[in-house]
């Protein structure tokens, strides 16, 4: 087990409650000093909330919280000058230049990066004079990730960073993430993008509901299906649960919409069985796919729910 001296960021018993809903009940999590860490959930899950009190945004109803060994109630200067945020939405004023804002972030730290190493790092070089009322989406975001960068940080807090980003640009920030942790950098990641949480983090943790539902590397997680490979299918009319089952191999299946959802050992053995069974039945063959499994996989199976979904 790591030990407390080699943690950047832990919470134990973390509780956020807001009237009747528990957005955080209860969470224990430990990031090593170094590690990208994953954060996954549906919307709702509770994982912003839960990022929001480690980065000391929002107050916890209670649990302990230590990032870097130190805590927010004793320690908040020192911490904010050791962190960097890249927030959902970030409002910045639209009224200053790209190296306007830049520049009066670099301003808020004893010590950071110049300016115009984050513009080149973040492909803003040409939106330099730009003001940020005009930039789109996509460079809003770089802009905000540059900003979180600013102050050379030990840990950076990234909530859905590549949200409305192009593919060049997300493959660009999954670039600076790269070398912010060759630096030594510790990331605490949120994404909907399972490629991208299987690209970048050490480990990964899901929750739902506020709680806690799996924890580990990605190839440990999607071990926990049992299977290497995913069938969904539609048919008309529909199979029932036990003629699905009843496919060699089959190690669950999941309802999805008009849609099962098969976990199986082997795509060769299982999809001329299954294609048997819906002739047995007089069936018809709507839609067939197959694909290795994921993390989503993981998700639907535990939860029945997509990531996406609400």
């Amino acid at each position: 087990m790591t030990e407390v001296s080699n943690l950047a960021v832990s919470c134990v018993g973390l509780k956020k409650h807001y009237s009747d809903v528990r957005a955080v009940d209860g969470l224990d999590l430990s990031i090593g000093l170094g590690e990208c860490f994953g954060l996954l959930g549906p919307n709702g899950a509770g994982k912003t909330t839960t990022i929001e009190i480690l980065e000391g945004l929002t107050p916890r109803d209670a649990g302990d919280v230590t990032i870097l060994s130190r805590t927010w109630e004793h320690d908040e200067r020192e911490l904010r000058e050791r962190i960097g945020i890249s927030l959902q939405e970030t409002q910045l004023s639209d009224k200053l230049t790209v190296i306007e804002t830049l520049t009066l972030f670099r301003s808020f730290y004893r010590r950071g990066h110049e300016p115009d190493e984050l513009l080149r790092d973040l492909s803003l070089d040409e939106k330099r004079n730009a003001r940020v009322g005009k930039l789109s989406g996509g460079q809003k975001q770089r802009l905000a990730v540059a900003c979180a960068l600013i102050g050379n940080p030990d840990i950076l807090f990234l909530d859905e960073p590549t949200t409305g980003l192009d593919p060049q640009s997300r493959l660009q920030l999954w670039d600076v993430v790269a070398r912010f942790r060759a630096g030594g950098g510790t990331v605490l990641l949120t994404t909907h993008y399972m490629d991208e949480a299987e690209r970048l983090c050490d480990r990964i943790a899901i929750v739902d509901h506020g709680h806690l539902i799996a924890l580990g590397t990605p190839k440990e997680l999607i071990a926990k299906l049992d299977a290497p490979f995913i069938i969904e299918f539609t048919s008309e009319p529909h199979l029932d649960e036990n003629e699905i089952r009843a496919v060699t191999g089959c190690r669950g299946c999941t309802r999805r919409g008009d849609a099962w959802q098969l976990r199986v050992d082997s795509l060769a053995v299982a999809v001329p069985q299954l294609m048997g069974a819906i002739d047995a039945r007089g069936a018809k063959l709507v839609t067939l796919s197959t694909h290795a499994a994921t993390l989503e996989d993981l998700f639907v199976s535990m939860t029945g729910r997509e990531l996406r979904d609400a």
